[in-house]
């Protein structure tokens, strides 16, 4: 029998330790789903912006953190007294805006002697509001396109919406979310009241 010579580096073989591989494999799919499913909770319906301005108030006011509910509208389309947040004209360098919706694709609207009408009637409020003291291109009956909505501030004599050339009808695209959620100021944390 020949005998071999020389040096015999790594060549035991090694016992793999099966339970502890298993252990750290559940233990990374079961971060893995954690950080999923947070990641879907901030992106869906935990992204936060800011309330600018007064157009809002008395539901919204000034400097208000709120959060929005991106979800919802994958699964259904706005409806009317929805309070959304968009970016008008899709325009990623302006800040963005929150608004009423009043009207939806293929309704009609105008405002006259201060009344907003839908359809020929006038529009059923959430809320209390001022009459309208400018109705801009609304004076005029505006026909909603397939994925177009009309928006107002709740503060209508006080907001810049859609019945003004630089806003205009809010294209389904530019819409970011619903607006569900205030965190601050903490005197007025919880449920959006529209």
């Amino acid at each position: 029998m020949r005998r071999k010579n020389g040096l015999h580096f790594g060549r035991e073989k090694k016992k793999v330790n099966i339970p502890i591989i298993k252990e750290v494999i559940t233990w990374v799919v079961e971060i893995a789903i954690v950080l999923g499913i947070a990641f879907v909770f901030v992106y869906y319906i935990g992204m936060r912006t800011s309330v600018v301005g007064q157009s809002m108030t008395p539901v919204l006011k000034n400097n208000q953190e709120i959060l929005i509910n991106r979800f919802v509208y994958l699964l259904t389309d706005p409806k009317p007294n929805d309070i959304i947040v968009f970016l008008p004209n899709g325009n990623e360098k302006s800040h963005y805006y929150v608004k009423r919706v009043i009207g939806t694709p293929g309704d009609t609207v105008q405002i006259q002697e201060g009344t907003v009408f839908v359809n020929g009637e006038p529009f059923e409020e959430a809320v209390e509001t001022d009459a309208i003291l400018d109705a801009e291109l609304a004076g005029e009956e505006i026909l909603l396109g397939e994925d177009e909505y009309f928006v107002l501030g709740d503060n209508r004599n006080n907001s810049e919406d859609s019945r003004y050339a630089n806003i205009g009808n809010v294209k389904k695209q530019h819409i970011i979310g619903k607006a569900w959620f205030i965190t601050s100021p903490y005197e007025d944390f919880g449920f959006i009241k529209d």
